[in-house]
């Protein structure tokens, strides 16, 4: 009776360090299992908060590549205009980002009259204006999480905006 309970602790202790094992194994591979978001400038909307200051509202696409969601745990970006750092923010709240889809989101962008430079005639008067906006985001899904760098840049028409809000 006494050796049936010894091999029953062995059995049970040996399939725990497995699953451990297993589970650390899985998530050292996470990376490779999830495909990283992609992030999509699609607008710029200025609003002013003093005569030095001003809000900025960055409205992103977020694409989730793979077949089951994604909840961006934390997200904190530099934006740059004109190839000019325009200011930084931070996502204070969770997004889910459904599996293979694209998900809007509005991001804060804390910006100085002085930083913007040419950048705020720029996105006035331009019709076509380089962008990029890079940072660090923190990922959770099923299996974990993982925090990665990203890098986006593209060009922003602010005039084509303009046009699809009439």
């Amino acid at each position: 009776m006494e050796e049936k309970r010894q091999y029953e602790k062995v059995t049970v202790r040996t399939g725990l360090l497995f699953l451990i094992v297993l589970f650390v194994a899985f998530a050292s591979c996470l990376n490779r299992v999830v495909e990283k978001p992609t992030f999509i400038l699609r607008e710029v909307t200025i609003s002013p908060r003093s005569l030095l200051e001003m809000n900025l509202l960055i409205g992103l696409d977020v694409q989730n590549p793979n077949r089951f969601d994604l909840t961006i745990k934390s997200f904190e970006y530099r934006v740059y205009l004109n190839n000019e750092e325009i200011g930084s923010g931070r996502l204070e709240s969770e997004v889910l980002v459904p599996a293979s889809s694209t998900t809007a989101v509005q991001a804060p962008v804390a910006a100085n009259f002085k930083n913007l430079g040419g950048s705020l005639k720029a996105l006035v008067m331009e019709s076509d204006l380089p962008y990029k906006i890079e940072g660090r985001a923190e990922i959770e899904a099923i299996f974990g999480s993982l925090t990665f760098p990203f890098s986006k840049e593209g060009r922003l028409n602010p005039k084509q905006h303009e046009g699809e809000r009439k």
